[in-house]
Order: C-alpha cells, then sequence, then structure tokens
C-alpha cells in the first residue's frame, strides 16, 4: 500500500516538473519571437536645392464692383461684357434728378457766400451768421461730390468688364451693375507649409507653369508674407504678383508654382522607409534605440527620386534609422540588426 502512495506522488513530482519546463519552453519562444530582423543605416545630413512645387488659382489683381452707394433708375451703361476700359473711363451713368437738384442748391449757396463774405468785412452779420452760411456751403458741397460720384460712376483702373448684371434703364438695387477685373496684373495666394517660413523673402521670385501653355513659364514674385500661421492646416499664405502684359493668363486659371530657397542641408531617408499611420495622415520612421525600436513621427518635405526629407525635432544625424523590417515593427520591439 506504501509502495502504490510513494509512486503517485513521485508521478505527481514528475509532472509537475515536466509542466514548469514546458512553461518556460513556450516563454523563451515568445521573447524569441518578438526579436526582429532588420537592416539599419545612419542618418546623414545632405545639402539639397530646396524647391517646392505648389498648385494656386489666378485672381485678377484689383476687381471693382460698380455698385453706386444710393439706389436709383439706371439711365445708361456704357460697357459690355469684355470690354476694355481705361481708368477713368465712363462706366454708369445713373437718374440724374438728385444730383441736379443738388447742383443747383450748391450754386445758389456759392452767392449766399459771396454775399455773407462782404456783410462779414462791413462789419454787418454776426460770425454766427456768418459760420451758419458757411457750414451749410461745405455740407453741400460734400453732398455734391458724392452724388456726382455715385451718378456719373467711373473706372477706378484700367481693366475689362468681366460681368454685367442690369441693362439701360432698370432699377438699381442688390447686385453690382458691373465687375471690373484688371488683368494685366493678376495676383494669386499660396499656402505653404510653416516649415519654409524662414525660407520665403518678399520680392523673391516664382515660375507659374500652365497646361495651356505647355512651353512657356511664366515669371511671378513674392509681393506679401502673411505673419500668421494656420493652425488647423499648419501653412502660411503668401500673395504674389504676376505681370501679363501679353494677357496670356486669365483670373481663374490652375497653375503651378516652382519656389527656389535657395541650398539647404537635410535629413534624406529611403522613402520606402517613412510609414503612414493606417486612417491618418501621421507618418513615422523606426530608429534602433540600444537594441529596441523607437517610433519618431516625422513631417515629410521635398523629394528627390528614392530619397525624401524628413523632419522632426526627435531625429538627428547619427541616429540609426532602420531601413529593411520596418514594416513588422512596433514601438519597443527588440531588434536583431543584421549587417
Amino acid at each position: 500500500m506504501k509502495t502504490i502512495q510513494n509512486l503517485t506522488i513521485l508521478a505527481g513530482v514528475t509532472f509537475l516538473f515536466v509542466g514548469c519546463g514546458l512553461n518556460k519552453t513556450k516563454e523563451t519562444v515568445a521573447e524569441e519571437v518578438r526579436v526582429v530582423q532588420v537592416k539599419t543605416q545612419v542618418l546623414k545630413k545632405q545639402t539639397i536645392s530646396r524647391v517646392i512645387d505648389l498648385s494656386t488659382t489666378l485672381q485678377g489683381y484689383e476687381t471693382m464692383n460698380v455698385a453706386p452707394s444710393m439706389s436709383g433708375k439706371i439711365e445708361h451703361i456704357y460697357v459690355e461684357i469684355g470690354s476694355k476700359v481705361s481708368k477713368g473711363q465712363m462706366l454708369v451713368r445713373m437718374d440724374q434728378n438728385q444730383y441736379n437738384t443738388t447742383k443747383l442748391a450748391y450754386a445758389n449757396l456759392g452767392i449766399e457766400m459771396a454775399r455773407m463774405e462782404a456783410l462779414k468785412e462791413s462789419g454787418s452779420i454776426s460770425q454766427q451768421t456768418y459760420d451758419r452760411t458757411k457750414l451749410s456751403y461745405e455740407q453741400t458741397k460734400v453732398n455734391l461730390d458724392f452724388l456726382e460720384r455715385n451718378t456719373f460712376v467711373k473706372a477706378q483702373f484700367d481693366g475689362v468688364i468681366s460681368a454685367k448684371n442690369y441693362e439701360d434703364g432698370e432699377l438699381y438695387g442688390g447686385l453690382p451693375i458691373l465687375v471690373l477685373t484688371q488683368i494685366t496684373t493678376l495676383k494669386a495666394l499660396v499656402s505653404i507649409p510653416e516649415t519654409y517660413f524662414p525660407n520665403v523673402k518678399s520680392g523673391m521670385s516664382v515660375k507659374l507653369h500652365s497646361d495651356i501653355y505647355p512651353d512657356n513659364v511664366f515669371p511671378a514674385s513674392v509681393e506679401i508674407i502673411y505673419p500668421t500661421i494656420d493652425p488647423s492646416t499648419h501653412t502660411f499664405q503668401v500673395k504674389l504678383r504676376i505681370p501679363n502684359s501679353r494677357r496670356l493668363l486669365r483670373p481663374g486659371m490652375y497653375v503651378r508654382t516652382n519656389m527656389e530657397l535657395g541650398e539647404t542641408t537635410a535629413l534624406m531617408v529611403p522613402y520606402q522607409a517613412v510609414l503612414k499611420l493606417v486612417g491618418a495622415n501621421d507618418r513615422y520612421v523606426f530608429v534602433n534605440q540600444e537594441g529596441v525600436a523607437k517610433r519618431v513621427s516625422v513631417v515629410m518635405g521635398q523629394r528627390f527620386d528614392e530619397l525624401v526629407e524628413v523632419i522632426s525635432d526627435d531625429l538627428h544625424e547619427g541616429d540609426e534609422l532602420v531601413v529593411v523590417g520596418q514594416a513588422k515593427l512596433v514601438d519597443g520591439a527588440k531588434l536583431n540588426v543584421v549587417k
């Protein structure tokens, strides 16, 4: 009986040791599975010619909505859509009744003012009476000037008529009567990533390309650099001034821009080494940090064939970048670097 009990105890102890051995083997296998074989390269800065390619839509450098500051009947419109106009040219004549009435009142006040001047010199009127007449005369002059500008509407700059919303005899109200657009000079607003803010200078030359004119390069220049960064897009705006004396380009055209920002040094990595977060536009790479994978978020800059510029405060020259096997990595995975 004792012999049977001893055999039972011995079997249980043996099973316990065997079980422990199996668990240890599983842990060792799991540990080995977490070690990923990769290849790396040491990061070095390279000198590159900084050129950024952007796209934009052209606008007239100036646009004037021909919209008088008073409603009324339109007597005559002197131009049509597509008409070329010069600065100071008459565009629209509104109803003249109010203007003529004010003009007559101003003429009568002029006569009265001359009489008051004579009476003042002889001391026949008080200063208060003179001042009251003079104020009325000056206010009528201001009103007459206002009515003249809004009765006889003239072009403020050279351009073309790009829209016409009324005909002679119609009652003006709401929409502008005409739209005058300057096309001999154009402008464009370009959104540039914030990382290039220190490189963009006022007066810099820019090249424009249009698919409509594939053999032409159109010169432009940076006129205004907007001083703030858009926090949602991390870009800033630049206003371009574009000479267009040949009138080949037109407002509304889509163009591409090449902006040369000079030479600089940058961290260049193989394009395939940069990974993209699923469901987002975030980019990242892995570096070897003492045998462990460290994930580093980056912003992609300019691309040169198989190389791309990466920008990150956590990435430095001399870091060991994973260039093969990075797709299998997670942050903290153990690495076996293969030469």
